[in-house]
């Protein structure tokens, strides 16, 4: 079966084109679409038979790829993205991607087939060429996707920094912070970057370890175990809140004793982390604002594709004050 790949290499075109063409997307001479027609036809190429049955009208459906929903944060994201989108009118196809690049692809070439009119993408994944050739609107949340798809993220540098002050203020003089994967071109890495250069302004240095998104509970605990019995630490910064939950979970084990001995911070702040672990100090990020953001700029790229929209959003972040710091 031909590829949108093997259309632009006989049209003499770029594959986002050859999608642009098919979805009836932007701009485009009618040399274009005719090139890209006869490129069609020559190698028997046939699209989803939903779009063909289209002929430019909007299907009402977003597509959404997201890591996963067992995590309470990606959870309540989803959810607010799907109530929101309801009440706009449409309708929401959640793909959760893991942490399978091949499955975000193949996610991501359903959604083109079956002609969404624009996705949300909060995937973990990286080297994802395909957000380069599709072409529908997209809006990222919180991940570098591609140069043309902005970026909607919380203030991670101002969590840093709050997260820093607060163990600070509560007599931290050995800090410690615990990240996912600091990617490149990821907006999450300023949240170390906050974070370290109030602890350099307070002439203080810090430990760093790093715990992939994708590890299991059980790997985290254990490595968490041996850092609090190897390291002489007196505060926790964790760019997540279920693995905030694990130290706490840990230094118990190991008779420690939070916040006297351990001064703890998580991020995120979720409803389910303000209703059943309201003792956890927390960077909070604005899930509603965010979700409200990527659907209005998406909604504005699906009206006008020619939009000009800024590279990236930066909505600010709260710092909520528990018992896991003095």
């Amino acid at each position: 079966m031909a590829t949108l790949d093997d259309i632009a290499k006989l049209a003499g075109v770029s594959a986002t084109t050859v999608s642009r063409v098919i979805n009836n997307y932007g701009s485009l001479s009618e040399k274009t679409k005719t090139k890209v027609f006869s490129a069609m036809q020559e190698l028997n190429y046939q699209p989803n038979s939903l779009a063909r049955s289209l002929k430019g009208k909007k299907t009402k459906l977003i597509g959404v790829i997201m890591p996963g929903v067992s995590n309470p944060f990606f959870g309540q994201m989803v959810q607010e993205i799907e109530d929101q989108l309801f009440k706009k009118g449409f309708k929401m196809i959640l793909c959760n991607a893991g942490n399978d690049a091949q499955k975000e692809k193949d996610y991501l070439r359903m959604l083109m087939a079956n002609r969404v009119d624009g996705i949300i993408a909060g995937s973990h994944n990286l080297g994802i060429e395909e957000y380069q050739k599709v072409g529908l609107p997209i809006i990222s949340f919180d991940r570098y996707l591609s140069d043309n798809v902005p970026i909607v993220s919380s203030d991670n540098y101002q969590g840093g920094e709050l997260a820093a002050q607060s163990l600070i203020s509560s007599g931290s003089k050995n800090p410690q912070i615990i990240t996912g994967s600091n990617r490149p071109n990821s907006p999450t890495n300023s949240r170390l970057t906050g974070f370290k250069d109030v602890l350099e302004k307070h002439d203080l240095s810090y430990n760093l370890i790093e715990l992939p998104f994708s590890s299991s509970p059980n790997i985290k605990s254990l490595k968490i175990k041996e850092l609090l019995t190897n390291k002489k630490i007196d505060g926790i910064f964790c760019t997540d809140d279920l693995t905030a939950l694990l130290v706490k979970q840990q230094a118990q084990a190991l008779n420690l004793q939070i916040p006297t001995d351990i001064r703890l911070v998580g991020y995120d702040g979720t409803n389910f982390i303000q209703n059943y672990h309201s003792e956890l100090t927390t960077i909070m990020q604005p899930i509603t604002d965010i979700v409200t953001m990527m659907i209005d700029l998406l909604l504005k790229r699906i009206d006008d594709p020619d939009c000009q929209l800024e590279k990236n959003y930066v909505l600010p972040v709260k710092l909520i004050t528990g018992g896991t710091t003095i």
